[in-house]
């Protein structure tokens, strides 16, 4: 899954494709790379990050979706919490609802992605983007996220959404400390047991910096690339990444070693 940000504010690569045009490039050179997925939001989630209406995340996303959809027929997802927003991707051709709420911030949500039958991604977060890095708690993070899993599973099912279209993203660094997000990649293998794929995004993320003692974010790819093929030894199939290049090389190598 190639991020395509289409922001102003985005934390590594804020400013860099807000302009039709230069977004456009971007994701064809995704495309190219070997991206199976483009994931397209319009809205900054970084911590800290200012929330923005509708209409600006509309405005953002939309024809950037009716453009590559007219041009590709790879999968492309919204990344957004707006019910709204959701449906008018979906009438522009997206195939996934990607909602870092877990489709928990707009209550018509779950209904949009029923009625549309797409893919969903359910991402688990403490607190919203201006609280969530203040001070995240947990008694047993592995555990609250399975359980935050298993629930969501149930609640979606009743909401009329097909459990195969679900997967599941524990949300690295949404409402995390350094060690909680350790703690839930070690755990990879447990989240999987709900038998749904489950999506793992830590591109560039400040553990990598936190790791490295090093706040570039140009040194954060490489060890990117090496999370996500530890990853995907555990059985992570789903990867949203910044650099795709890398990612495809680096995992046709794992799966090589592993025979799939």
């Amino acid at each position: 899954m190639g991020i395509l940000n289409t922001t102003p504010d985005s934390f590594s690569d804020g400013g860099k494709f807000n302009h039709h045009a230069s977004a456009m490039v971007h994701a064809r050179r995704m495309i190219a790379e070997g991206a199976t997925i483009i994931d397209v939001g319009g809205e900054s989630t970084r911590p800290g990050a200012t929330p923005v209406g509708q209409a600006t995340e509309l405005a953002r996303t939309i024809p950037i979706i009716r453009q590559l959809r007219s041009e590709w027929d790879g999968w492309i997802s919204i990344d957004t919490t707006k019910a709204a927003v959701a449906e008018a991707a979906l009438l522009a051709g997206a195939d996934i609802v990607n909602d870092i709420s877990g489709l928990l911030e707009d209550p018509e949500m779950p209904r949009v992605c029923a009625q549309f039958r797409c893919a969903i991604v359910v991402m688990h977060r403490q607190g919203n983007s201006l609280t969530m890095q203040n001070d995240p708690r947990y008694g047993d993070v592995g555990n609250e996220v399975a359980n935050f899993f298993q629930q969501r599973h149930r609640d979606l099912l009743g909401a009329g959404i097909f459990s195969e279209a679900m997967c599941f993203d524990p949300g690295i660094g949404f409402g995390k400390t350094l060690e909680h997000n350790l703690t839930l990649l070690r755990n990879l293998p447990e989240f999987l047991k709900i038998g749904r794929p489950i999506l793992l995004g830590v591109s560039r993320k400040s553990m990598i910096a936190k790791l490295l003692e090093n706040s570039e974010i140009g040194l954060r790819d490489w060890p990117t690339v090496a999370i996500s093929s530890w990853a995907r030894a555990q059985g992570i199939t789903l990867h949203r990444v910044h650099e795709v290049k890398r990612h495809v090389e680096a995992l046709k190598m794992v799966d090589a070693v592993l025979n799939c």
